[in-house]
């Protein structure tokens, strides 16, 4: 019963999660801002998806694969954003005056 209703929610905390990060993507105006929304509520959305899941597994072999989608998830989004990133910045599709530091000019 207990675990039914953490799992449920972190069910919906997660979700929210990549609602915002949905959201997040339409609204924000350039890639920098949008590369936040893509990847950091995304991540802990997924994560806390994966965990409710893990909890309501009805086998525990299958906790070692949302692990493993889990922590593949988590070392591709933070890769990906960067490369985004820096593929916009040498392509000057990156506002310059609205940047606090530049480390790459």
């Amino acid at each position: 019963m207990i675990i039914d209703v953490i799992a449920s929610a972190l069910l919906l905390i997660g979700c929210l999660l990549a609602l915002v990060a949905g959201i997040g993507l339409l609204r924000f105006s350039d890639v920098l801002t949008r590369l936040h929304a893509a990847t950091k509520p995304q991540s802990l959305g997924l994560v806390l998806i994966l965990v409710a899941i893990a909890l309501r597994a009805p086998d525990k072999s299958s906790i070692t694969i949302l692990t493993l989608v889990g922590v593949f998830a988590l070392m591709t989004a933070p890769v990906s954003a960067h490369m985004i990133g820096r593929a916009a910045f040498r392509f000057n599709k990156v506002d310059r005056s609205t940047l606090t530091r530049d480390d790459l000019s």
